[in-house]
C-alpha cells in the first residue's frame, strides 16, 4: 500500500482483505472450495470498491470545502462504479456462482467502516 495512505485508511482495508480471507475459509469448510472462491470474489469486490474510493476521494488532504466536497462525491461514484462493474463481470462469467457466500462477504466488508467509526471513540 502506498505510504502516503492514512493509518485509518490502511486499517479500513486491510481489515476488509483479513475478513475476507476469514470468511473464504469458513465458506470452504461449509460449502467447499466453489463457495470459498465465491466468498473471496465477494469480499474482493467490496475492498476494491473501497480502495477505488481512495484512490479517488483522498488524492489531496487538504482544500476549500467545496473542493473536498466534490472530491468525495467522485470518490462515491467511483466505489459504485467499480461495484456495479465486477458483480456484472462475476454474473457474467460465472453462471453459478454460490450467492449466499458471494454477497455475505461483500456485505460483511461494509461492517468494517462501522467498526473503525466506533474504534475512534
Amino acid at each position: 500500500m502506498h505510504p502516503h495512505v492514512r493509518p485509518q485508511v490502511r486499517w479500513i482495508l486491510s481489515r476488509q482483505l483479513l475478513l475476507t480471507f476469514g470468511v473464504a475459509v469458513l465458506a470452504g469448510m461449509a460449502g467447499g472450495a466453489v463457495a470459498a472462491l465465491a466468498a473471496l470474489v465477494g469480499g474482493g469486490i467490496g475492498a476494491l470498491a473501497g480502495a477505488a474510493y481512495v484512490w479517488r476521494a483522498m488524492r489531496r488532504g487538504e482544500g476549500e470545502p467545496g473542493e473536498l466536497y466534490r472530491a468525495q462525491m467522485l470518490g462515491e461514484g467511483y466505489k459504485f462504479a467499480v461495484t456495479l462493474g465486477l458483480f456484472a463481470l462475476v454474473f457474467v462469467s460465472w453462471r453459478n456462482v454460490p450467492a449466499l457466500p458471494l454477497f455475505l462477504a461483500y456485505i460483511l466488508t461494509f461492517g468494517v467502516y462501522w467498526v473503525a467509526l466506533l474504534k475512534k471513540r
